[in-house]
């Protein structure tokens, strides 16, 4: 029977995929081996006999029980097949339940004499290992109510971590610095426990940013909701909202709050809202106090205007579209020109969106992208330009321009080229034919198959410049 139960236990462990089977398996196969090495002891040593010979007996059909009950256990409780842990059971409530059956097969086969000599050893034992029969009970209900599963993010009293880990003893969590933390599994069932994972992987967080009491708040609840848009990590559902926290000494402090779906990247999530909002804030001139607790002087550079503007119009010079207009004329709109900042991967305009104005390239590069493909077709760097055919004739945007890196460019609105057309029209269509050459070279470089009728004609732009610039 020894030897059947050896063969059966050898057998199942080798036709077995799941690793837990494996491990579990050991013990029978080293009981087994045991019960086969006390038989041979009781055939070679006749002279044995007695009460020791009784002994041996009992102990060996203990053995024996153990060795079966285990094999039972685990291979009726596991997947042979699959390299799992059975949700129900648990490691260690499969153990409990070996445990439980050898007690009461040993009750039963012993009788009196185990119920004695267990009763004694129990009350030397409980006295001994209070704490770690504490820890085991413990950890037995923690399997049974399931209040975590293996790679939840969970916080524990003070502790913070990802469930590594679920054994007899404790409950081994990673942290998000990389070390374990042991927590004994009589503090996990006593402390207040949070999971993060469970019901449903959203949760939601929140960052406190202060704003002047000069900007309106429902032009900051906007500008909040536009940034989020650019944050990767942040949920689009639930939408991710604002609502003001406090009226405090320096600003109006603005409770922005967003849901994630990986916990593990809070903090992340919490970066990109907070550098999105930054960077929307100083676009949308919306500034974030200096605290004023303390008296606080700062020299400010002083900016020569003139300078600046000259600047400006030495950059337009260097462009294309706008080569055949006076120094005079180039003066007036660098003038009008709205410097705007982008941080890595805001997008600038988003393609189908409606726009009235182009841009100029300051510093940095954009990226030129299909929405339809997530194709890039061009990488523009300091002095080039896009959105013109927007600003001309008022056309959806064709392409999302996306920043890489640090980006600054310069807006130039059409109102100014309304103002510039009623003086001079000749100089705005002379800019409109050079945008419709430019956009008749991009057609054509994009498709070597395009056909000359697919491409509008100049004296169709220019009709539409016309209605919408009204000259």
């Amino acid at each position: 029977m020894g030897a059947a139960a050896l063969a059966a236990a050898l057998a199942i462990s080798s036709f077995s995929v799941n690793r837990l089977v494996k491990r579990k398996l050991r013990l029978s196969v080293f009981l087994l081996i045991l019960y086969i090495g006390f038989n041979a002891v009781l055939a070679l040593r006749p002279e044995l006999g007695g009460a020791q010979a009784d002994e041996l007996r009992a102990f060996e059909r203990l053995v024996f029980a153990a060795a079966l009950i285990n094999l039972f256990i685990v291979a009726l409780l596991n997947p042979l097949r699959a390299d799992r842990i059975p949700d129900r059971f648990p490691s260690i409530v499969q153990d409990a339940i070996v445990i439980g059956i050898l007690i009461l097969v040993a009750t039963f086969a012993f009788g009196d004499q185990f119920l004695a000599t267990s009763a004694v050893s129990g009350l030397v034992l409980g006295f001994a290992l209070q704490d770690t029969l504490g820890n085991a009970f413990a950890g037995l209900a923690i399997q049974s109510e399931k209040p975590f599963n293996i790679g939840h993010w969970i916080t524990v009293g003070d502790h913070e971590g990802r469930v590594a880990e679920v054994t007899w003893r404790a409950t081994k969590l990673r942290t998000k610095t990389g070390n374990f933390v042991i927590v004994p599994n009589s503090e996990v069932g006593k402390a207040a426990i949070t999971n993060y994972s469970e019901p449903a992987a959203p949760m939601r967080l929140y960052i406190d940013v202060g704003v002047s009491y000069d900007a309106p708040p429902n032009t900051v609840k906007t500008v909040v909701k536009h940034a989020l848009a650019n944050c990767p990590l942040v949920l689009k559902a639930p939408p991710p909202d604002a609502m003001i926290h406090d009226f405090a000494d320096s600003s109006i402090i603005y409770r922005v709050r967003f849901w994630t779906d990986n916990f593990e990247l809070d903090e992340e999530a919490a970066d990109q809202v907070r550098s999105s909002l930054y960077y929307a804030f100083r676009r949308e001139g919306i500034e974030i106090p200096y605290p004023i607790q303390a008296e606080y002087t700062k020299e400010f550079p002083v900016v020569d205007e003139s300078e600046r503007v000259a600047e400006r119009q030495r950059l337009l010079a260097g462009v294309d579209l706008f080569t055949s207009l006076t120094d005079e004329q180039r003066a007036t709109i660098a003038a009008s020109m709205r410097p705007l900042d982008f941080g890595d991967g805001e997008t600038i305009v988003r393609e189908g969106d409606p726009g009235k104005s182009m841009y100029i390239v300051a510093s940095g590069r954009v990226n030129i992208v299909l929405a339809a493909t997530g194709k890039s077709v061009a990488i523009t760097e300091k002095g080039g330009y896009f959105g013109e055919m927007s600003l001309l004739t008022g056309d959806p945007r064709t392409a999302s321009v996306i920043a890489i890196g640090d980006v600054r460019v310069l807006e130039i609105d059409a109102e100014i080229f309304r103002q510039l057309g009623d003086v001079s029209p000749q100089a705005v269509e002379q800019v409109g034919i050079a945008a419709a050459a430019r956009r008749a070279e991009l057609a054509a470089a994009r498709s070597s198959s395009t056909a000359a009728g697919m491409v509008e004609a100049p004296n169709n732009i220019l009709a539409r410049m016309r209605r919408f610039l009204r000259f």
